[in-house]
């Protein structure tokens, strides 16, 4: 989810939305993303909206942001009218592994209580490994979720250290095993390739752990350096270098191939899977438009062309949901043309691709000229990017919106 607020105007103190966004809610694809706010420790490269204990102190806890979150699921639901049944959930943080398997139950159960289940609803988790077990994985799976995010970034150990990870390379292997043995058959793990001091041998040695766990679901990332971070600062002061582009690119390359050869396949630039059965469906829901609401400190909402964002802080969170208001900060409804910028930036990252009746004039031509530079695969009425040109995907983005 995002993590900068956008501009926009004020968002009302009863969380209404206008009459346009509540139009043909149900009829459009509906998802919940929850945020767990809690970290036990900041990694480096991090940027989220996350606290550790000594940053929270007594200010807010598990338990108030618990209470929160059950009082923001029946605003929602009331808000929304005839709430629609969740077809995907989303646990994200933050460590939401922090809350353990009966604190991640009771999350569900809050869910449900407000909104229900539709059939078959993919329900994920991302946990850090080194908060995991075996006896973890059976009670969320017990609890009803249906899939796993681990967070594994690299197998190698000096990388961890440069992106302040606390588990041992072993360990996210280890902990796939541990949740596909409890009955989960959705594990995806999560790498981050460029970091300073990566060098192809580590990358191949995290590809080669990352198969040996035998999940269908990889997430590849290039490392990106946010301002404010403890990274950003070790690279301004040249403790460390700047990520080059040069080698993001071949490290994507490796990523894309390697993966390639074992049965994945891209089905967003970033990631890949065995089967579609096996993509997040909840992902998907973001890159087409879909509707989902944001439950928590920070996160961000989308229904029917109006887009809100929580406030950050905690405590202020509870505070304002234990008064009987929402905790939106903001709103933005967004225009037809800003709908269909933001179909071109997301669909166009997709292996399915962009309809070309959603480019104007010039976008078409535009298209035309990057299938003449192996941009773009030659199309009839959808654009999809060729291996090339998912290496420069914003660059494509930016000459299909002139």
């Amino acid at each position: 989810m995002p993590s900068a607020l956008p501009e926009g105007e004020p968002a009302p103190a009863d969380g209404s939305l206008p009459p346009s966004a509540l139009a043909g809610v149900g009829s459009r694809p509906f998802g919940i993303y929850v945020h767990v706010p809690f970290c036990a420790t900041r990694c480096g490269y991090c940027d989220f909206n996350t606290y550790t204990p000594g940053e929270l102190g007594t200010s807010a806890s598990p338990e108030s942001w618990l209470e929160g979150l059950r009082r923001e699921l029946d605003l929602a639901a009331s808000v929304l009218g005839s709430a629609p049944l969740a077809e995907t959930v989303f646990v994200g943080g933050g460590t939401p592994s922090l809350l353990g398997a009966s604190g991640l139950a009771s999350v569900l159960d809050a869910v449900r209580d407000s909104f229900g289940l539709a059939p078959g609803a993919e329900v994920t988790t991302e946990s850090n490994p080194e908060s995991t077990s075996a006896a973890f994985f059976s009670g969320i799976r017990d609890a009803g979720y249906t899939r796993v995010s681990l967070g594994m970034q690299s197998a190698a150990r000096h990388v961890l250290a440069v992106l302040d990870r606390k588990h041992t390379p072993g360990r996210p292997g280890e902990a796939a095993l541990e949740a596909r043995a409890a009955g989960f058959e959705h594990v995806n793990l999560d790498l981050i390739y460029g970091t300073p001091g990566e060098r192809p041998s580590d990358l191949a040695a995290s590809l080669d752990a990352v198969l040996a766990a035998g999940v269908d679901h990889v997430s590849a990332y290039a490392l990106i350096v946010e301002d404010g971070t403890g990274l950003a600062r070790r690279i301004r002061r040249g403790d460390l270098p700047m990520p080059d582009d040069d080698v993001l690119a071949s490290s994507y390359e490796m990523v894309d191939s390697v993966l390639t050869g074992a049965g994945f396949s891209w089905y967003e630039v970033s990631n890949w899977a065995t089967s579609v059965a096996a993509q997040c469906r909840h992902n998907v829901l973001y890159w087409k438009g879909a509707d989902w609401w944001g439950f928590g400190p920070g996160a961000h909402s989308h229904v029917g062309g109006v887009r809100f964002w929580n406030v950050k802080h905690p405590a202020r969170y509870s505070s304002l949901l234990a008064e009987g208001n929402s905790p939106a900060a903001g709103r933005e409804t967004l225009s037809l043309e800003d709908q269909r910028v933001e179909r071109v930036l997301l669909e166009l990252r997709l292996a399915s691709g962009l309809p070309i009746e959603v480019l104007d004039a010039e976008g078409r031509d535009a298209a035309k000229q990057a299938i003449a530079d192996g941009l773009l695969e030659p199309f009839d009425d959808r654009c999809v990017l060729t291996d090339r040109g998912r290496l420069l995907a914003d660059a494509v983005v930016r000459r299909l919106l002139p």
